[in-house]
Formats: C-alpha cells, sequence, structure tokens
C-alpha cells in the first residue's frame, strides 16, 4: 500500500491476516483440548474406569473452564491483556503433558483441569480481538474463528486414532509442539492486533461515522432474562454434542461391533462437520438475519436427531453429520446476538458461552455417563434425541434492530 491510502483502507486490510491468525490458534488449542475425549476408550481400559469417572474427567476439564472464563472476560474488558492468550497456553501445555504420563486418576483430573484452565484464559480475550479485526461483518468474522476451533476439534480423535491408540498414552507428550507453535502464533498475533487498533484509532479521528437508528435500551432484567435463553440454547446444543464427544466411540463400539479406529474416524468425521456449519452459519447470518439461523439450526436437526437411535451404521455416520451441520450454524449467531444485547462487554459473553455454556454441557457429560452406567449408553442415546427440542426457548428472544427489516438479506 501507498503512503496516500486511507487509514481505513489500511485496517480492513490489516484484519484479515489478524483473523486467520486468530482461526489457526483456535485450531491448535482446541485440537489439543479434542485429545482428552478422544483418548477415553485407552484410558477406561489402562486405568478401569467406568462411564461415570469418564464424564467426571470431561467435568473436571469444562468446570476449570466454566469457572474462571467469565471471570476472566469481565476483567479483560475493562484491562484488555492480549499476551495473556500466551500465558493460557502454558497451562494448556502443562496439562497436555501431565495427561502424557499421569501414574493415576486423580493426576488425569488435575492434568484434564490445567488443560480446561488456559481454555479460559485464551477465548475470551481472542473472541473480542476477533470481533474488533470484524471490519464490521461479525458473523463472517465469528465463522473464521469458528472454523478453526471446529477443526481442532475434529482432528483430535483422527490424531488419537492414528497416533495415540497405535503408540500409546505418552505419545500425547509429542503434542507439546503443537501448544509451542501455538504460544509463538499468539505472540505475533498480540502485536499485530495492537498494530490494527492503532490503525483503526486513525481511520476514526479521519472519518465521521454514519448516522443510524438508536438501538432500543432494554432494561438489565430483559438483557439478562435474553441472554439466559441464548446460554440455555447453547447449552442444548453442547450437551448434545458432548454426549458425542464423550461417549459416541462407546455407543458405536458397543452397538455395531466396530474397532477403536472406525469408532474414532466416525468421531472425526461428527466433529468435522462443526467446522463447515461454523462458517456457514456465520456467513448467512450476516445476510439473512440471527434469528432466521437460530431457528434452522433447531427446526433442522431435530428430525434428524429423532430419528438417529434407529439408524444402522451406515445412517448413523450420514445423520450425525448431518445434525452437527445443522446445529453448528448457529454458534456465531448466538453468540453475536448476546455481544448486541451486551455492547462493550464482549470478553465476559465470550466467557459465558465459551465457558458457562460448555461447563453446563461437561455437567450434562457427567450424567448422562452416570445414566449410562445404570440403563445403559443405546438408551442414553434414545433420550439425547430430545435434546434439541430445547431450543424452542428461542420463541422468547427479543427481536435486534440488526435482524429487522432494513438488515441486510430481509
Amino acid at each position: 500500500m501507498t503512503a496516500t491510502t486511507p487509514p481505513a483502507r489500511i485496517a480492513q486490510a490489516a484484519a484479515m491476516p489478524v483473523l486467520i491468525a486468530l482461526s489457526a490458534t483456535h485450531l491448535l488449542n482446541d485440537m489439543m483440548q479434542s485429545l482428552i475425549p478422544a483418548i477415553y476408550p485407552i484410558i477406561k481400559v489402562a486405568y478401569g474406569l467406568d462411564f461415570g469417572q469418564i464424564g467426571l474427567i470431561t467435568l473436571t476439564f469444562q468446570i476449570t473452564a466454566s469457572l474462571f472464563q467469565p471471570l476472566v472476560g469481565a476483567y479483560t474488558d475493562k484491562n484488555p491483556m492480549p499476551y495473556s492468550m500466551v500465558v493460557g497456553m502454558g497451562f494448556t501445555l502443562f496439562g497436555l503433558v501431565g495427561l502424557a504420563y499421569a501414574g493415576s486418576y486423580p493426576l488425569l483430573l488435575l492434568s484434564a483441569g490445567c488443560v480446561g484452565l488456559g481454555s479460559s484464559i485464551f477465548h475470551p480475550e481472542a473472541t473480542r480481538m476477533a470481533r474488533n479485526a470484524s471490519g464490521g461483518r461479525h458473523g463472517l468474522a465469528q465463522g473464521i474463528f469458528q472454523v478453526g476451533g471446529q477443526t481442532g476439534g475434529a482432528l483430535g480423535p483422527l490424531l488419537a486414532a492414528f497416533i495415540i491408540v497405535p503408540r500409546g498414552q505418552a505419545s500425547l507428550a509429542w503434542f507439546s509442539a503443537a501448544a509451542l507453535l501455538a504460544m509463538l502464533l499468539m505472540t505475533w498475533t498480540a502485536g499485530r492486533y495492537a498494530q490494527l487498533q492503532r490503525q483503526r484509532a486513525a481511520a476514526a479521528s479521519t472519518a465521521r461515522p454514519p448516522a443510524g437508528p438508536a438501538a432500543p435500551v432494554r432494561s438489565a432484567a430483559a438483557v439478562a432474562f435474553a441472554v439466559t435463553i441464548l446460554v440455555i440454547l447453547l447449552f442444548s446444543k453442547n450437551a448434545y454434542s458432548q454426549s458425542f464427544s464423550s461417549f459416541y466411540t462407546f455407543y458405536l463400539i458397543g452397538k455395531f461391533g466396530v474397532s477403536v479406529q472406525t469408532s474414532q474416524i466416525m468421531l472425526f468425521l461428527f466433529l468435522a462437520s462443526s467446522a463447515a456449519g461454523a462458517i456457514f452459519g456465520g456467513i448467512l447470518g450476516d445476510r439473512i438475519g440471527r434469528n432466521k439461523i437460530i431457528w434452522f439450526s433447531i427446526l433442522g436437526a431435530l428430525p434428524f436427531t429423532l430419528m438417529l437411535p434407529f439408524a444402522d451404521l451406515f445412517w448413523t455416520g450420514v445423520l450425525t453429520i448431518v445434525i452437527n451441520l445443522i446445529m453448528s450454524s448457529a454458534f456465531a449467531a448466538i453468540l453475536i446476538y448476546a455481544m448486541e444485547l451486551m455492547p462493550g462487554r464482549i470478553g465476559l459473553v465470550g466467557g459465558l458461552f465459551y465457558g458457562l455454556s460448555f461447563g453446563l454441557g461437561g455437567i450434562a457429560a457427567a450424567m448422562l455417563g452416570e445414566l449410562a452406567d445404570r440403563i445403559g449408553i443405546d438408551t442414553v442415546y434414545h433420550l439425547c434425541a430430545f435434546l434439541p427440542a430445547i431450543g424452542l426457548l428461542a420463541w422468547f428472544l427479543p427481536r435486534l434492530a440488526s435482524d429487522g427489516p432494513s438488515a441486510p438479506g430481509h
């Protein structure tokens, strides 16, 4: 670019590398986290665990992320700390090595908790950075950010199938190289983001923003009610996906008699569909409105979840991909919806929705594990088929100005 290029154009051009870098760090972060449920079939045999203890590992990971993430988000809203992501990745590195060499079940829980703590530090700051680097295309920005996380989450079972299963639990330590790479990338991203913020400040000082309709003023109670519904919506989706992350491999092995590697590959296909759903949902949300995407994710997935328990192996694979593709399309819409309800509290929103809702999903996983020990994993999946119906609470969500008739696509 030349010296005569307007600051706004420079800032816009600088945003995409930041978004791509954030997506890459999200991929590495969530890839390492996804190794926890991916190794469940291995450690279940090695440590003689039951489904309740497996669910407790998921709960420990989710609680450390859930407990600290909203607090981190609320603090960094007032005191932005882009380099805190590097510290968070340090906790993830420690937990990953701990999982590789844990000699007892309590050490497995401690290591899983460290990985969750790393997540609680990473997500709020990265969410705010993605929002501020969006250039106004919030759905696209969150979609790019999410596709990295969803892809990373999907890679865990695949890596487990071809690396960890053949080579054992200790091979988890090999992925410490990914943690170190993520720390380097996060350091670069934080510096680039600071430069982007300076360029945006320069652009803002030379341009007057166009006047627009004033946002409706909502009471604190109305905002709290709407955010609660959004958290419940995301919980229903997370509880369903957590049931797959934690127990899908056991379901496939028990019902269809497949090998561990085959079950891990099918889990990868289920999780990989989230990446496509996240990016397309983010793009469509910018065009047709958040409400429509949320309703599509609810009504579109429910018939398939009800069919799933009665499908054979082939159609189980097909249906799980379709279900997750549809359900994941609403994540960016829900997150942006909450950001518009709570402007200026992006870190808190990121903490609530990455933290609290996923933590509630972890509680659901623990409960489902205990239930599976009593009534069987096949019966549990019959019950889980109704979880997406909780999304019908979206009827009570207020309509946002950005989703009105003047919004793009209306």
